[in-house]
């Protein structure tokens, strides 16, 4: 038996595993024509060439793939002269990966990359994996990190490779290492963060015994490069069940080497003292935010990574907050910005780009700004900072707070979902009579200075804040009267404050 996906990965079709070799046979067979005469180029040139790894699996998952890697009993000199004969005056290759044996190219639309067979191991106390040349195929596939990845299908020949009893593995929803599971994340630590990803994107589950090698090596995480931690986290996060692999990363002791605020949350009762804990609040915020999640088409297409890690993150500075009050109440004031200052170190460290780090940092920062709303209604004013303070964040904000509801009294949860509704409400009635998500003064900066007969200098931009004050508070004013405004104000407050200015730099 074994899992076929049915389009949503969570519902599963068990089938024989006969009928599986059959239908990823016929995948097999429909590759494109050039990939099976590259096949039988290396098979003219005396080397082997195999279909390996995602591709494969996928087949047999009964799901296409768009990644085509092989390997081969080739040397990366050999394979470049092969693939040359192949792309011809047609296609092209690259080689940026020779170090480690790998080289790519494309033919009519065709992309292939091609590593040579091959062993890699971490040297104790090193960040990169050492690699060498192996002989066979089964050695290669010795070192593939579980063992439905070290399945292989061999070109032109078509025939099916199994040394480890991945397809077996494959029908139990299984993840196993093809070597012991100590000597494999011992090579190669960063095995251990896609078992959780693979928990994450496949929905399978990590056998015993590789469970346990995970729990004794978690710290031998240390030694990978963040950057790679991070790919593994992204995709974890991408991925159809995303919580289950981070209670898992919780559990066997990688998440205090890549996101010790998540664990650090397990003990920390919420002010309202209706969570079990902020742990596992922030765990059903996530699967929450998930579910509010759009189409393709639409404002926030899922799946999308700032919006699922604001989203875990969002009550990470909890922990640090923390203050017993009088009568027993405990309070966390400000976690969201210290959260917001914790969540930006913690993706620092982890090397994400500062545009991801900053958009997840803006969502925590804003998470509690709603709260209140429901109890007195805002004015217009209110509703405008809000939609300008969240930018182009808005969209995922509204899917945050409304995700941060997990209260299980049902009339508050419908009031917040009807306050909350209200608001949007109001934000679309302002956004069609003003530009309310691009609110900017009805004069700009040279307008005020040719108004008030001023040269480039801090009493414009005083100015110009005075006059953004009064956009957000009574609406636009049109050019006239903001003016008139201007004038009147500058002439009761910044003509003085301009003046003294000009004594002070005089002095």
């Amino acid at each position: 038996m074994t899992y076929v996906t049915n389009g949503d990965t969570r519902r599963v079709e068990r089938i024989g595993i006969d009928t599986v070799r059959t239908r990823a046979q016929s995948m097999f067979r429909a590759l494109p024509a050039s990939v099976h005469e590259l096949g039988e180029m290396f098979e003219g040139a005396g080397q082997e060439l195999a279909l390996v790894g995602g591709p494969v699996r996928d087949a047999l998952l009964g799901r296409s793939s768009d990644d085509l890697d092989f390997t081969t009993s080739a040397r990366p000199d050999e394979t470049e002269r092969i693939l040359r004969a192949w792309v011809g005056k047609r296609g092209a290759i690259w080689d940026m990966g020779r170090e480690f044996g790998t080289l790519g190219a494309q033919l009519d639309g065709v992309k292939v990359e091609i590593t040579t067979y091959r062993t890699e191991e971490y040297d104790p106390k090193s960040r990169k994996p050492q690699v060498a040349y192996g002989d066979t195929i089964d050695g290669d596939l010795s070192r593939r990190d579980f063992t439905v990845n070290a399945m292989a299908v061999r070109l032109p020949s078509l025939e099916f490779i199994d040394p480890f009893g991945g397809l077996e593995d494959l029908a139990a929803g299984l993840l196993r290492t093809p070597v012991t599971p100590e000597q494999s994340f011992s090579d190669d630590p960063l095995r251990m963060m896609r078992a959780v990803r693979f928990a994450s994107t496949l929905g399978f589950d990590i056998e015993e015994g590789t469970a346990r090698a995970i729990g004794a090596l978690a710290e031998r995480l240390t030694i990978v490069s963040a950057e790679r931690v991070r790919d593994e986290l992204v995709k974890l996060m991408l991925g159809d069940h995303p919580r289950s692999a981070l209670e898992q990363m919780v559990d066997l002791g990688l998440a205090e080497i890549v996101l010790p605020e998540l664990p650090a949350m397990r003990l920390e009762i919420d002010e309202h003292h209706r969570h079990k804990d902020v742990y596992t609040h922030s765990l059903t915020v996530l699967e929450q935010a998930i579910d509010l999640e759009t189409g393709p088409e639409g404002p926030v297409p899922g799946p999308d990574f700032i919006l699922r890690f604001a989203a875990l993150m969002h009550d990470c500075a909890k922990p640090n907050t923390r203050r017993y009050e009088e009568g027993g109440v405990v309070t966390f004031r400000f976690h969201e910005v210290v959260g917001a200052r914790m969540a930006k170190a913690r993706m620092k460290a982890l090397k994400f780009d500062k545009e991801t780090t900053k958009a997840v940092a803006h969502l925590i920062e804003l998470h509690l700004r709603f709260h209140g709303y429901s109890d007195s209604e805002w004015t217009d004013s209110a509703v405008r900072r809000y939609v300008t303070d969240a930018g182009d964040q808005l969209e995922r904000l509204h899917r945050l707070t409304r995700a941060d509801c997990t209260t299980r009294n049902k009339r508050k949860a419908q009031r917040l979902r009807e306050a909350y509704d209200d608001l949007e409400k109001r934000i679309a009635e302002l956004a069609e009579q003003e530009e309310i998500s691009k609110i900017r003064p009805d004069l700009d900066g040279r307008a005020i200075m040719q108004i008030l007969g001023l040269e480039p200098g801090p009493a414009v931009g005083k100015a110009y804040a005075y006059l953004l004050e009064l956009r957000m508070e009574e609406g636009p004013l049109g050019e006239e009267e903001a003016s008139k405004r201007l004038q009147e104000w500058w002439a009761h407050n910044g003509a003085h404050d301009s003046a003294s200015a000009t004594r002070g730099n005089s002095k």
